[in-house]
């Protein structure tokens, strides 16, 4: 068979062991996706790209364990979680469905700036359950799709109130469907802990509205929010005030020298919580305060820290932050000490002016310590993410929003890498593809024939050296057992009598096996070295007699050898046949990447030379695309030297046994046929 009918048959035998991979990996992943496929179903096919948000209340995450329900979640996108390239430029593609894939979940925009690479996104979850883990999904990647936020359908109907201070020059503007707008414009602050927050001097509060929904009814439930951040320790600072002149009742949130406290008061009668530590000056902390069952309770950062018997009083009134009086009309008081408590009676009037204490006014019997005061002073320093709804928060919902929100990273949420539609011209390698150019595309094409051919020869080379070595392993015992002729395995018929005779006892079992091991005997080398013996044996006894009636001279015995050598040398060639492939490709196929590569480089710098544009977004993609061409020139380089050594190995060993075979067949040789082997002769010389 000529050596071009033989390549022909390695490369056909080549691909079909391809093919047979091939099928084998597409049923694989035909199951893979038959298991999978609810959980990896997409959405909407018209979004390009999604990401999975993983949200753990378990002990492995925030370790919430009380209830939650439904939140809104804070997204903080960045160029290290996202990839605003792939999005519109306003976000507006943005979408969220929960984690069966399928319900979209409501939400809005507070920042998207793809330029700096930062987002902060709301997002509706559900009745979010302690103690468990829950996935929502992001989709992007549409840009014939328009907006969906909806910052009303973000809140459940129980706020009544969210500012994120985000407005400049306005009045804030209230996120929920209540639209509970302030009626002041306050001084912005750059840098909060959500974006933009609220800057309070302690003289020019924000005013929210005496609106209907923010009515509170006696003993209602309420839940107060905020983050802040005080610039300064004062006595009594106010955050929140709301009063009500006409009932001498009233409602305080503060910070009383870095301590928050709580303050209701019903009829005159001043009750106060504070929390068991301060707090420290600059830094963001959140303040809640839930009213519920006959029962107020100051959390700080999500943890209960605070709680006394009260009800809420019934107010109707407009709501101050940042101070405790409507107008600046009213001469400045001096503050109560810590331990002091507020005088009932010196609540602010209707019109917003406070009276003076009258002189014998006594203190409430409830708090019979306290000293009458005008007001207390404003709170100075940053507000962000105000909250107010008109139920009673659980625990879980509390502590939720202060990780969610709070300023260092938690393990609440886990945003995974982000997912294509399945398409290899999309994303990253899309980007590549598309900008390699012509020459590379060239050097590329021929990397992926060197690289055909060369697993073609790894798989092709590494069954025949596994052939041969079954070969040899079945032939090598056959030819230890000859005696006195060594010419008798050269029969088929001969080689299949002696596997009988030292086979299985099981007969049928025998002669199944000793036609297997005759079919075998086609790919031994050893054998067909060994045919090469036995015809100049044979060729020097033409009358066929056995070992024991010839002799060898030792010429003969020498030139036998010299025919064994031939054959060894002509089938160490065929061991090492088309080993080269596998040299070409780890030897040039890195370098002719590297030339693709180089080539490209050029070809970029001079387009962005003509052009005149020199920027980051005209140099990437054709660096990177050059770049394909040195990844495929390692693609082919890399599994070939590890192929190639391997391969290298397994042909030493089957070299060494074929040289060892020549000598034994030598030695075998020279013992049977040799002129001093012990005989009748040799006994009457001795006998003489």
């Amino acid at each position: 068979m000529s050596c071009g009918r033989k390549l022909a048959r390695m490369l056909t035998g080549g691909v079909a062991g391809g093919v047979k991979v091939l099928r084998f990996a597409l049923a694989l992943a035909l199951a893979t996706g038959a298991l999978t496929g609810s959980a990896h179903a997409w959405w909407n096919q018209d979004w390009s790209m999604r990401k999975q948000i993983t949200l753990d209340t378990s002990s492995t995450g925030a370790n919430i364990t009380d209830p939650i329900g439904s939140v809104p979640l804070l997204l903080r996108l960045h160029v290290g979680n996202f990839r605003f390239a792939s999005a519109k430029p306003d976000g507006s593609d943005l979408r969220f469905v929960a984690g069966d894939d399928k319900t979209p979940l409501k939400h809005h925009i507070e920042k998207f700036d793809s330029l700096l690479g930062e987002a902060l996104v709301w997002v509706n979850v559900p009745n979010l359950q302690p103690g468990s883990k829950t996935d929502v999904w992001l989709y992007y990647g549409n840009q014939k799709i328009g907006a969906a936020n909806d910052a009303k359908a973000t809140y459940d109907p129980d706020t009544l109130l969210v500012y994120h201070f985000g407005e400049r020059g306005t009045p804030s503007l209230d996120s929920t469907v209540w639209a509970n707008n302030a009626q002041s414009v306050a001084q912005p602050a750059d840098g909060a802990i959500i974006g933009s927050g609220l800057r309070l001097t302690g003289v020019a509060p924000l005013t929210l509205p005496a609106s209907s929904s923010l009515a509170i009814a006696a003993n209602a439930p309420l839940t107060w929010s905020v983050w802040n951040k005080p610039a300064t320790l004062q006595p009594s600072a106010v955050i929140y005030s709301r009063r009500d002149a006409a009932t001498s009742s009233g409602f305080v949130i503060g910070l009383d020298n870095g301590v928050p406290f709580v303050e209701v008061i019903n009829a005159g009668a001043v009750q106060r919580a504070s929390a068991s530590t301060a707090v420290a000056q600059g830094a963001w902390h959140q303040f809640a305060v839930v009213a519920g069952n006959g029962q107020v309770t100051l959390y700080v950062d999500g943890a209960p820290s605070a709680t006394m018997a009260a009800g809420l009083p019934a107010l109707n009134t407009i709501a101050l932050i940042g101070s405790d009086t409507a107008t600046s009309t009213v001469a400045p008081v001096t503050p109560p000490s810590a331990a002091a408590q507020p005088d009932p009676s010196a609540a602010p009037a209707a019109d917003g002016t406070v009276a003076p204490a009258p002189a014998d006014a006594a203190a409430p019997a409830e708090v019979p310590a306290a000293a009458p005061v005008a007001a207390y002073p404003g709170f100075v320093g940053d507000l962000d993410e105000l909250h107010i709804d008109k139920v009673a928060r659980p625990a879980g919902f509390l502590k939720f929003l202060a990780v969610n929100q709070g300023p260092e990273p938690s393990k609440l949420l886990t945003l995974s890498v982000d997912e294509e539609t399945a398409s290899w011209f999309s994303g990253h390698f899309g980007v590549l593809l598309k900008a390699v150019t012509f020459d590379g595309w060239v050097v590329i094409i021929i990397l992926m024939v060197m690289a055909l051919a060369s697993w073609i020869v790894m798989v092709e080379k590494h069954r025949y050296l596994s052939r041969q070595k079954q070969g040899n392993d079945v032939f090598v015992p056959a030819f230890r057992r000859l005696d006195n002729d060594l010419t008798r395995l050269a029969d088929s018929a001969a080689f299949q009598a002696d596997q009988l005779a030292n086979g299985s006892v099981n007969k049928n079992a025998s002669k199944a096996k000793s036609k297997d091991a005759a079919a075998a005997l086609r790919y031994s080398a050893n054998h067909r070295i060994y045919l090469i013996g036995a015809d100049e044996i044979r060729r020097r006894f033409p009358d066929d007699a056995t070992g024991g009636t010839h002799v060898l001279s030792a010429e003969a015995i020498a030139a036998i050898r010299s025919a064994l050598d031939a054959g060894l040398v002509r089938e160490l060639q065929a061991l090492n046949r088309l080993m080269v492939i596998l040299t070409i490709s780890i030897s040039g196929g890195p370098f002719l990447g590297l030339l693709g590569t180089v080539i490209g480089v050029m070809i970029t710098f001079a387009a962005i030379a003509m052009s005149g544009d020199v920027n980051i977004n005209a140099i990437a993609p054709g660096i990177a695309g050059a770049l394909m061409a040195t990844v495929a020139g390692l693609g082919v380089a890399i599994p070939a030297l590890f192929g190639y050594n391997w391969l290298t190995l397994r042909i030493k060993d089957l070299s060494s046994d074929m040289q060892v075979f020549v000598d034994e067949f030598t030695t075998k040789m020279a013992e049977v046929y040799s002129t001093e082997r012990p005989g009748p002769a040799l006994h009457r010389i001795a006998a003489e």
